[in-house]
């Protein structure tokens, strides 16, 4: 076993789908599911279908985002951190990176989500896992509706 950098954990952090766990969020605000997201230019990448938490904080760590498909078939999944998020509206999540930002991203597969693959996204991003040291949770749900926060 490898000794991890200072401040962060080896572990595999445990991330479960909202909707595959019996835990309900503390708001309705907080339960984004369902909203349309756009890029930092306003274009549409997809649907927020699920969120992703951290087991052991009970935190909303990344949003699944589904674009492209027909009737439910051929769709593609990819998840972004919540630190992606710049600001929420009623029914709009605005991301503060643009469309090509997300076509490149590390792709996304279930049934091969490990550590390595949340640090490559947390770096891909640019952000900082949130198991290391100099993390700080972000204002997510907090964001005023109707108010920008960049």
């Amino acid at each position: 076993m490898t000794a991890a950098p200072h401040g962060q954990s080896t572990a595999q952090p445990n991330i479960l789908n909202l909707s595959d766990t019996e835990f309900t969020l503390s708001s309705p605000g907080e339960d984004i599911r369902g909203r349309k997201v756009v890029d930092s230019m306003g274009e549409a990448l997809g649907e927020i279908d699920d969120l992703l938490i951290d087991a052991e904080q009970h935190k909303v760590r990344f949003i699944r985002v589904s674009s492209g498909g027909f009737l439910g078939m051929g769709k593609t999944h990819f998840l972004i951190p919540v630190d992606a998020i710049s600001w929420i509206e009623a029914k709009v999540v605005h991301i503060n990176h643009d469309r090509n930002k997300f076509v490149n991203a590390p792709a996304y597969n279930p049934e091969m989500v490990d550590l390595n693959y949340y640090n490559s996204l947390y770096g891909y991003y640019d952000y900082s896992p949130f198991w290391g040291e100099s993390y700080r949770y972000p204002a997510y749900p907090h964001y005023s509706l109707g108010n920008r926060y960049v």
